[in-house]
């Protein structure tokens, strides 16, 4: 039996086995477990021995950094994120990914990301998409409230490194001014069960033209509503929380998903998010 798990710490409820449950049922294979394993910071290093013994496992916070030293090789998205989410095991070596970002960027795919894109956040999940909208020709604006300037600081210096003809700015939130072809709320404003919250004022969404909300519970968010009732395209996080887990199965044995087999996934998702906020 092939094993497989989630690591990190906390966990609480995770969406994982039910996605990957479902993935691992698509590739017909009926031999393996996936579990979640809690491991303290400061338990990681000890806990190599049981980690030997899976044959893939996905990675959460706080452990995307520290376990870069167990790793034996290291995956190109993973070098550019010097972050890791994703582990195979090819048996004398581990080999790591970071497929956040291929998670951001197939549920994204049909959004104007090389336009005039606006981002509302930029720690984590911020920073991966900052840097994959500059690689794609965005304009790129990163919003922050007042205490987050120095991250997006280096943020902006991290992009110019990468990408010396990058076009990025950085404002505060409640100073956006123009138009954009594109809005990422990479915040947690508006996630359950603060779902009352919009990362930002009406005017903001006016002058977008497409969302993307990182946040998946609840399925859409106060921004999400805001943006179709005025008729614009939204996506939210449950799309890119399915996609990095394909990314995963495609990295582990191979495995190949037809589009609406994914799409029937995602609504798996959302209808186990709505289920669970009506049982609180």
């Amino acid at each position: 039996m092939d094993k497989y798990a989630l690591i990190g710490h906390p966990l609480g409820h995770s969406m994982s086995p039910l996605i990957h449950k479902q993935l691992f049922a698509l590739s017909g294979i009926t031999d393996y477990s996936y579990e979640l394993i809690d491991i303290a910071p400061e338990a990681l290093s000890d806990s190599e021995g049981i980690l030997r013994e899976l044959k893939g496992f996905n990675i959460t916070i706080p452990h995307k950094t520290a376990i870069i030293p167990m790793i034996g090789e290291m995956g190109e998205s993973a070098v550019r994120y010097n972050s890791v989410n994703c582990v195979r095991n090819d048996g004398d070596k581990f080999i790591g990914y970071n497929t956040d970002c291929d998670g951001f960027l197939r549920s994204a795919e049909l959004l104007p990301l090389g336009g005039k894109v606006l981002l509302v956040g930029c720690g984590g999940v911020g920073r991966m998409i900052a840097i994959e909208a500059a690689l794609h020709d965005a304009e790129l604006t990163i919003a922050v409230i007042p205490q987050d300037i120095q991250t997006a600081q280096l943020v902006m210096a991290e992009i110019l490194s990468k990408c010396g003809e990058a076009r990025v700015r950085i404002c505060q939130i409640d100073q956006i001014e123009g138009n954009f072809d594109l809005m990422i709320n990479a915040t947690p404003v508006g996630m359950y069960p603060k779902t009352e919250s919009c990362a930002v004022p009406d005017s903001v969404i006016d002058n977008c033209l497409s969302f993307f909300d990182v946040i998946y519970n609840p399925n859409e968010t106060l921004l999400m509503k805001k943006a179709r009732e005025r008729g614009k395209i939204a996506i939210g996080g449950a799309a890119m929380l399915v996609y990095q887990a394909v990314k995963a199965h495609e990295l582990w044995y191979g495995g190949e998903f037809a589009a609406e087999d994914i799409s029937a996934i995602i609504k798996q998702v959302e209808a186990e998010v709505d289920r669970m906020n009506s049982a609180q």
